[in-house]
């Protein structure tokens, strides 16, 4: 490619030669393949909007507490006792998109990514309703503020802010619980002004992203574009333009009706650039893949579209590997994909085993700090524990109690014998272990102790106890 048409390397889309911002308009994008987009977006919008305020047998089915380090992840709760269980799930989700970068490009980014929903099936459809297409954003843009242009602007910012005000109170509801926020709206602004700031912060953050920063969320803030650079290669599936079949020998050439392309040697493209005027970002597919492209198909749908007007076979921009341009190779599963795909199913294998072994009730026995054993009557020596129990379950468990298991002793509660652990709660408390030092052969030893609903035994777990030294 001659040097004059590689200046696309040198900066993005939307950025100026003076370094400015270089806003986009894309055109409205229609076709086969934006249908299949409209209906699965509607579809995550749908879980995304509904996830926080759906219960699974009490449970929210998601729900990111990161302040009180509470995860529910499809209804299953994990406490900060599972922080593990949830950090192999995050890596599991990373294994996953790579792995599915490395096969098929930034689809992700282009049909399931929230930013990317939100702003092409949301805002961006808005913008439309109220500005028109593409056309005529740019005059409506360059045009005087007359009162037509300000009805049009300050409606658009009104519904941006009331959009961008809901999402906040989504996002704070996967934050701190969609009850905690139903009973805050309740309760009124007043009676939570942090709460309210917080949210008013939110919503400015949205209104930020969707209504000026947009694309160069992207480009610039998601790390994910650089990912996709260091993970495809030449047999990757993404959104390529075939320049085989495009520029031919001699290159593109503008249509001209009645003409015979093939027999001058110019390629299918016609250089109409809706390619370029359809798509989000605002860049030449016909370059290659780059950074900016989110996979979001809108110039395979124009493109589609051009060809049919001219009577040549559609596919001229289409989902393909380089390879398979280039050699015509088809796609085929690539030892580096089957390494991940490995790694993928071990972790899943790992976290599967982990879920099946995790109990609803998590106990901790812990001698207290400073404080050795006790000689008490008849040859009996004891220790204080400090216990405490989390439910993790919706019900209250009743009837708490303790019993040693691996050795003759007794376990005697500081103020009752029994008590009850609260839903989604703990208990904590102090308890004394004493056993006959008879039955005792060393100086420490390791209690097998048993947590009891009643005659149930819900869970087990394990201290260490101290007693005087042995010298026979």
């Amino acid at each position: 490619m001659p040097e004059t048409q590689e200046n696309f390397r040198d900066s993005i889309a939307t950025v100026t030669k003076e370094g400015k911002r270089a806003w986009i308009y894309p055109k409205k994008p229609s076709g086969r393949l934006y249908n299949y987009r409209k209906l699965g977006s509607y579809v995550l919008l749908v879980f995304l909007l509904a996830s926080p305020f759906v219960k699974i047998n009490g449970h929210q089915f998601l729900m990111f507490n990161v302040l009180e380090r509470r995860f529910n992840i499809f209804g299953y709760p994990f406490w900060p006792q599972d922080f593990h269980l949830f950090v192999i799930s995050m890596i599991i989700g990373v294994i996953f998109i790579a792995l599915f970068t490395v096969a098929f490009g930034r689809i992700f980014c282009g049909w399931i990514c929230p930013q990317t929903i939100f702003m092409e099936m949301v805002f961006r459809r808005i913008e439309y309703w109220i500005d028109g297409d593409r056309g005529a954003q740019i005059r409506l843009d360059r045009a005087p503020w007359n009162t037509k242009k300000i009805k049009k602007r300050v409606l658009k910012w009104t519904i941006f802010f009331i959009i961008s005000f809901l999402i906040a109170n989504v996002f704070l509801a996967y934050l701190i619980g969609s009850d905690t926020l139903i009973q805050y709206i309740i309760d009124g602004p007043k009676a939570h002004l942090s709460t309210m700031v917080s949210l008013l912060i939110f919503t400015g953050v949205f209104y930020f992203i969707f209504a000026w920063f947009r694309e160069q969320v992207c480009i610039i803030a998601c790390p994910y574009g650089r990912l996709q650079g260091v993970l495809l290669d030449d047999k990757s599936i993404v959104v390529a333009y075939d320049h085989k079949r495009g520029e031919g020998e001699k290159g593109r050439k503008k249509f001209r009706k009645n003409e015979d392309r093939d027999a001058l040697g110019y390629g299918d493209c016609i250089d109409c650039f809706q390619c370029v005027n359809v798509c989000p970002t605002g860049i030449d597919i016909r370059n290659g893949t780059q950074l900016e492209c989110v996979n979001c198909t809108a110039c395979i749908d124009e493109c589609d579209h051009i060809m049919e007007s001219i009577n040549k076979p559609k596919g001229l921009i289409r989902y393909a590997s380089e390879r398979e341009i280039t050699n015509k190779e088809k796609f085929r599963f690539t030892p580096r994909m089957k390494g991940y795909a490995a790694i993928l199913v071990i972790l899943i294998g790992v976290l599967v085993g982990m879920l099946f072994l995790r109990n609803d009730v998590e106990a901790n026995i812990l001698r207290l700090p400073g404080q050795l054993y006790e000689r008490k009557e008849n040859n009996m020596i004891s220790n204080v524990y400090t216990y405490k129990l989390v439910n993790k379950t919706n019900k209250d468990i009743a009837d708490v109690n303790f019993k040693l298991l691996s050795h003759k002793g007794t376990i005697k509660m500081v103020s009752q014998d029994s008590f009850m652990v609260p839903a989604q709660g703990l208990a904590n408390g102090t308890l004394f272990i004493e056993i006959n030092n008879s039955a005792l052969t060393g100086d420490k030893h390791k209690l097998k102790i048993g947590v009891y609903s009643g005659d149930e035994l819900i869970e087990t777990t394990t201290t260490q106890f101290l007693a005087p030294r042995s010298y026979n």
